[in-house]
């Protein structure tokens, strides 16, 4: 179905939820999973033909799935993914923020890498958060999930690291917020995942279906938080426990490359 196609009849009684990052990896892989639970999905990412590709995949197994190109960095797209999500049956009651970036670790990385990362990262999560949560309070319920990472309570890769570290604070902010309203606020936090944005890193890891079973869970029961793989609890544990040992595990190493030496000084004359 596309931005403009509409269905009637009982699938309207479906739960609407709005899945950003749906073009691939873990946004694509929880689509799949929640369309074939009989959710609606609102498909957000900007690769358009991706998008109606995915969304035909999931109604050819019986789902149902609305296509809406979307950059989360503008306001407007946000607005538009927004209502289009409410002309389908007149709520929306999920939101799982997927949609995420990671460039340069270092501090050194380029001004324009840092802003879209924060862009991306942080401030469309927000901005979407917000642009859903009178639409949950009015019909008094509705669950949100942002995916963050390990990297956001390890603090190794830089502005990635801070930009989750973010988006961990705004997500405990806002389920203390929504207490009592029937909006449930769950984070889950996934170390690395076999998706485009691990492509070239060495080493098996667990593809993303892992991550979309621990969204489709917390939609149906709200968690504070999850940690996927499960192995990665002890090092979250360890890094606030004795973040010593942290510190000196990764010396020198928290980013792909080390901060040039500066230049030594010139003659003066």
């Amino acid at each position: 179905m596309d931005g403009t196609a509409r269905q009637g009849g009982p699938a309207d009684d479906r739960r609407v939820v709005i899945v950003t990052g749906a073009s691939s990896g873990i946004g694509r892989a929880t689509a799949l999973r929640l369309g074939a639970q009989g959710m609606t999905v609102v498909l957000a990412a900007r690769r358009a033909s991706e998008l109606e590709s995915l969304s035909a995949e999931i109604e050819r197994s019986a789902g149902r799935a609305l296509a809406v190109a979307t950059d989360v960095t503008r306001m407007d797209d946000i607005e538009r993914l927004t209502t289009e999500a409410m002309s389908l049956s007149g709520r929306i009651d999920a939101l799982v923020n997927v949609a995420g970036v990671g460039r340069s670790h270092s501090i050194m990385s380029d001004d324009a890498d840092v802003e879209h990362m924060l862009a991306v990262n942080l401030l469309a999560p927000i901005r979407l958060m917000r642009a859903v949560v009178p639409v949950m309070i009015a019909h008094g319920s509705g669950s949100i999930v942002n995916i963050g990472s390990v990297a956001g309570e390890i603090g190794i890769n830089g502005t990635y690291s801070a930009t989750k570290f973010g988006l961990r604070g705004m997500t405990d902010s806002v389920r203390r917020e929504l207490a009592g309203s029937g909006i449930g606020v769950t984070l889950i936090e996934p170390g690395y995942i076999d998706t485009p944005l691990t492509a070239g890193r060495a080493g098996r890891m667990p593809g993303p279906d892992i991550v979309a079973h621990a969204v489709e869970a917390a939609l149906r029961r709200p968690r504070r938080r999850l940690i996927v793989p499960g192995r990665y609890r002890l090092a979250v544990f360890l890094s606030a426990a004795l973040p010593g040992i942290v510190d000196r595990r990764f010396a020198g190493k928290a980013a792909e490359k080390p901060v040039p030496a500066a230049a030594p000084p010139g003659p003066r004359g």
